[in-house]
């Protein structure tokens, strides 16, 4: 059987100080006080490949968010809420300070330890334009100058850096794709001709592999073909990737609506870009510094704007969430024959998290159809669920212990959809205490799934209904509320997102996470995820065009977790409305002995 997800400890705080150390010597030689390094790779992708784990290599922290800044006498790793524990951990602070994004920006840290006159080095291909330009600014107030290096400065010193990804270039099939690229094309080039655009450089791969209906396997965990397209307003778009990564059926696939040419001769195409005069757009979410500056000392006209490509892929199509259902259904019962089994072996206390990572990703190959793990799975026993971003290692690995709280957040890659599900299960009898943080979280779920807004309402907007239930005790967590889904691509896409920074209004069709949670440090977590869809709804008598969620996730919650005393009747009705969908989706495809257990997890509550 094939293995998705490992367990090896791949870095450790024993790292940072050789590593820094030899950072450091580079800078001295190159005449630089400091180097900043965002976790990022030339796309500013979440997931990176091997050969662009820099701030992991360099720092030992693993997760899949933050920034380094080091100078010659302190360095700073700036993280969010979510890897608050786990940079502690992972990194020797003897030698790096781990600092916390809320109470200090990268920016704001720079600001306030660059020395007077100091030279900040910066790698052009890992920065955006709105992110350089507030580090000019940091530097500015710091009185010290930026500068950019040719080749990254943790490259020049990584000896034994993995090579970039050679994954082979497929053909994503029509079925699940739901629209030609020609059409895709049309309706991107049209977008184009609205900006008055002679170009488009397609930065972003999720972008690209949506346009031009093509997968890969460069990055773990998302169906990534790394590369770029440049889309002219008329003739042929040209693909960018390494020449032993195309297949003959993608050639077949893309036919005469692009040409592909070799990365090698990317720079020169934006050069040719720019000779042209015209006007290019760059993303300002995943376009690096590097493309701007090519094109601009060609001679061409750089707009800096969002790919408009974001938006459509965003709005899945009918094949697209069909398949999303199909998925969702399959995943259902996979996660159904998981839990029976858990809660059948849980209580025994020999279980450990990964035990029962390797349980469940056993469960989704029996369906035949599992091409990937979306991320990797969230195991988190006890106090390691306190951790909402944990990833369980051999040394950190925990035995499910008697009335702990468990929690499991995991996802799978189908060709036909992506799934992404967190449950929170009890392992004996919970606490008065537990009961109460999860049914409040539970209440938080509920108010976003029965949640009707009208058209042009933002995911921020909303992300407080996910908070009323806790704010009330005093209460929060430290993460958004939901973020976007992709179609057989990413587990987290743009640029829809419920959370407080969310501001791009919801539409019909777009998918996203309902995931509120509560943390209590060294001691549980809680965390309940289902999918959802924006479909429109009618409000008799109203006059506003109205959007609802339709919920796609189908999985018990554990009701022995939930206290029915502090719901209400409308949470109470829509959580046994839930329950009996899961039973009639997912119980017919399940055997007698795990139909039963289905039954008495979904029993109705009063």
């Amino acid at each position: 059987m094939a293995q998705f997800q490992f367990f090896d400890d791949t870095t450790s705080p024993a790292q940072g100080p050789a590593h820094i150390a030899k950072l450091r010597a580079e800078l001295s030689r190159r005449g630089f006080d400091g180097f900043i390094i965002p976790r990022a790779d030339e796309h500013q992708g979440e997931y990176v490949p091997r050969s662009a784990e820099r701030l992991s290599w360099l720092t030992g922290f693993a997760g899949s968010a933050g920034t380094a800044v080091i100078l010659q006498d302190k360095a700073a790793l700036v993280v969010d809420g979510r890897y608050t524990v786990q940079a502690a951990e992972q990194v020797d602070t003897s030698v790096i300070t781990p600092v916390q994004l809320a109470d200090q920006t990268p920016e704001d840290w720079i600001t306030a330890n660059l020395p007077e006159g100091g030279v900040l080095a910066y790698d052009p291909w890992l920065h955006t334009s709105d992110g350089l330009k507030r580090l000019e600014k940091a530097v500015q107030r710091a009185g010290g100058k930026l500068a950019p290096v040719d080749m990254n400065l943790v490259d020049v010193i990584w000896i034994d850096r993995p090579a970039p990804p050679q994954a082979p270039v497929r053909p994503h099939p029509l079925d699940h794709a739901g629209e030609t690229s020609e059409a895709k094309l049309e309706r991107i080039r049209r977008k184009m001709t609205e900006a008055k655009l002679d170009a488009l450089v397609i930065s972003d791969p999720h972008n690209l592999a949506w346009a031009f209906n093509l997968r890969g396997g460069d990055v773990g965990y998302t169906p990534l073909p790394l590369g770029y397209a440049v889309v002219p307003k008329t003739g042929r778009a040209t693909l960018f990737f390494d020449p032993a990564k195309i297949t003959n059926e993608a050639g077949d696939a893309v036919g005469d609506l692009a040409e592909f040419a070799p990365m090698t001769s990317f720079q020169s195409a934006l050069d040719a870009l720019g000779q042209k005069g015209g006007k290019v757009r760059i993303d300002s979410t995943t376009g690096a510094v590097a493309l701007i500056r090519r094109i601009e000392a060609a001679g061409g006209t750089v707009d800096v704007g969002a790919d408009p490509i974001a938006l459509m892929k965003a709005v899945k199509n009918n094949a697209e969430i069909a398949g999303s259902r199909t998925a969702h259904l399959r995943d259902g019962v996979a996660v159904a024959r998981f839990l029976a089994w858990l809660d059948r072996e849980a209580p025994k206390g020999q279980l450990t998290e990964i035990d029962v990572v390797e349980a469940l990703e056993a469960s989704r190959v029996e369906t035949g159809a599992l091409k990937n793990i979306s991320f990797p799975s969230i195991s988190g026993a006890g106090p390691n669920a306190a951790l909402p971003h944990y990833r369980v290692t051999s040394s950190s690995n925990r035995k499910l212990e008697l009335n702990q709280i468990f929690l499991i957040d995991s996802g799978a890659q189908y060709e036909d959809g992506t799934t992404d599900i967190t449950r929170t299960i009890i392992v004996g009898e919970p606490s008065p205490e537990m009961k109460d943080r999860f049914t409040r979280v539970l209440q938080g779920h509920i108010a976003i799934a029965r949640a009707v807004f009208p058209k042009g309402t933002t995911g921020a907007q909303i992300d407080a209904f996910a908070r009323k239930p806790l704010w009330e005790a005093g209460l929060d967590f430290d993460h958004g509320t939901g973020h976007g889904i992709g179609s057989y691509l990413s587990v987290h896409e743009g640029p829809q997102r419920i959370a407080k920074t969310g501001h791009t209004p919801l539409e019909i069709g777009m998918m996203l996470s309902n995931e509120p949670g509560f943390y209590k440090a060294g001691e549980y977590g809680i965390r309940i995820e289902n999918l959802i869809l924006v479909e429109p709804r009618t409000i008799p008598g109203g006059d506003r065009e109205m959007f609802g969620f339709e919920t796609l996730t189908f999985t018990p919650i554990d009701l022995r977790l939930v206290e029915p005393s502090i719901m209400n009747a409308h949470e109470i009705a829509w959580l046994n409305t839930y329950h009996a969908a899961v039973r009639e989706k997912i119980a017919p495809h399940l055997d007698a002995e795990t139909r039963a257990w289905l039954e008495n997890a979904t029993k109705p509550i009063a």
